[in-house]
């Protein structure tokens, strides 16, 4: 098993731990979805795999259809995509990203986090390079065995290919999820869900008391709404919740 089951096995039941505010984050994904492509999922590729995403936190389909609905209104104001960049205490890099339709708001808050938890917020650039950017599909494994389909879809730019208990996770660099979305389309596989992660290149162990100063942030960080995620280079521990 290579990096991105490691990495999904120790973030496993922290992403989305809260209810309301998965919904809060697939809503903001839903208006950026059908702002850039429209509001018909037959069209709209990245609205497709954000309906997929919905149902498997088990967001109501009346919800769905409504954040639809008001996302094609004119007068919904636009989200924008934001990275931030930083360092927590003991050299914990951290990337935030966020989705905001108030960019002053947003840096505000996120330098007021870092500040306030003896961290220092960096420019553009400054540990973004110490991430891989990576696209990720968990798809409906029945009968469907995990090596051949690595071997399928590397052409497709598949770089890990792993079974959990969820059913088949595929892992590819950013810019291989449109190729493999459609692939999977193509030969009617059910996606369960899918998205983007940034996997830490290296980690860095701590002491007990030093990741409690870093989860102090991390946790300001994640309970702000305009954040979608955030990742760290702080190592973790693989053992499941």
């Amino acid at each position: 098993m290579g990096r991105a089951f490691e990495f999904r096995k120790a973030r496993k039941m922290k992403r989305w731990s809260a209810m309301s505010k998965a919904f809060t984050r697939i809503g903001k994904d839903i208006v950026m979805a059908v702002k850039e492509g429209g509001p018909d999922p037959a069209s709209n590729s990245r609205l497709r795999a954000v309906i997929q995403n919905a149902k498997s936190v088990n967001m109501p389909k009346d919800n769905v259809e409504r954040a639809i609905k008001k996302a094609s209104d004119k007068d919904q104001s636009d989200y924008k995509e934001v990275l931030f960049e930083g360092y927590a205490p003991h050299g914990i890099a951290i990337l935030v990203e966020t989705a905001t339709d108030n960019n002053n708001r947003t840096v505000a808050n996120i330098r007021s986090y870092f500040n306030k938890c003896d961290g220092n917020l960096g420019t553009s650039g400054s540990v973004e390079f110490m991430f891989d950017h990576t696209c990720n599909f968990r798809i409906n494994g029945e009968g469907l065995d995990p090596e051949e389909l690595e071997l399928e879809f590397i052409d497709f730019g598949a770089e890990e290919v792993f079974q959990d208990e969820d059913g088949i996770l595929i892992y590819a660099p950013f810019g291989s999820f449109g190729a493999i979305q459609k692939e999977l389309e193509n030969r009617e596989i059910e996606i369960l869900s899918s998205g983007f992660e940034r996997i830490p290149q290296v980690t860095k162990k701590l002491t007990p008391e030093q990741v409690a100063d870093v989860e102090k942030l991390l946790e300001k960080i994640e309970e702000d709404d305009d954040v979608q995620n955030a990742y760290h280079t702080m190592e973790e521990s693989a053992t499941e919740e």
